[in-house]
């Protein structure tokens, strides 16, 4: 089995493939300080609950926007798999031609994101993914990464607006009621919400003008779910899609 993990800066993302199918997936929250034992602890858990063990992974692969947390992934595999993880770097091998200024500056979860864009769909395609950080990431029909957009993400955005605003509260987000809200809590949701999706899908219409033809677009991320239902241009929600990127590049690079 291989083991596929994408650590972002809010959440972990992982899985167990057994070839091309996904038995399992998990998220957890992101804890900058985690040492390698943890890590294993945490993983050896959940792997227990599907009714595996460390000892049917037999390949590893992560992409990290944690700097800090690489190292401990990397020997968590050593003392606990018995092998080296392969790390997306910029050595790292997509099939792609890279179109951007400066490849080590692409973030590892955008680079994955677009290798499983490329094999998805043949033409033209766009993934937005719902980070701490809302990335929009494009792969021409030439299989080549084009570049992108980078926006704040509606967590961060949420957080700022409580922490500025002295007299609006921390909420949870959740779907809105309607546009006008008939209070704080529910006009916030429904700022966010749908001023999130209208502003996704402004940046994609100006992607398309550039472009010069609409692409198919697929949405990512542990929030996706929330907005895209009042978006006009995402076309599908994808949980997987990064998953689907690292098991790709290990098969490139193992």
């Amino acid at each position: 089995m291989l083991l596929v993990v994408d650590v972002g800066n809010t959440q972990t993302h992982f899985g167990a493939y057994e070839g091309e199918r996904l038995l399992e997936h998990w998220r957890f929250a992101t804890v900058r300080s985690s040492s390698a034992d943890e890590l294993g602890a945490a993983l050896s858990n959940l792997l227990e609950l599907r009714g595996c063990s460390f000892a049917q992974l037999d390949g590893s692969i992560v992409s990290s926007t944690v700097p800090q947390l690489e190292p401990e992934w990397t020997a968590m595999a050593r003392r606990y798999l018995g092998h080296e993880m392969l790390v997306v770097g910029p050595g790292t091998r997509t099939g792609m031609a890279i179109r951007y200024d400066n490849p080590r500056e692409i973030g590892a979860d955008r680079l994955v994101n677009a290798v499983a864009l490329r094999e998805r769909f043949d033409g033209l395609a766009v993934c937005v993914d719902f980070g701490t950080a809302t990335t929009f990431d494009v792969v021409s029909a030439d299989a080549e990464y084009l570049g992108g957009s980078l926006m704040t993400g509606i967590e961060i955005s949420l957080e700022a607006l409580s922490e500025r605003g002295a007299r609006l509260p921390k909420i949870d987000l959740a779907p809105p009621r309607s546009v006008i809200g008939k209070n704080t809590i529910d006009a916030i949701r429904s700022g966010v919400v749908f001023g999130y999706a209208g502003a996704i899908d402004a940046i994609l219409r100006r992607i398309y003008d550039e472009l010069g033809e609409r692409a198919d677009v697929v949405a990512t991320g542990g929030l996706a779910g929330l907005v895209v239902p009042y978006s006009e241009e995402i076309d599908e929600v994808d949980e997987e899609l990064t998953l689907t990127g690292l098991r790709l590049l290990y098969e490139r690079n193992a």
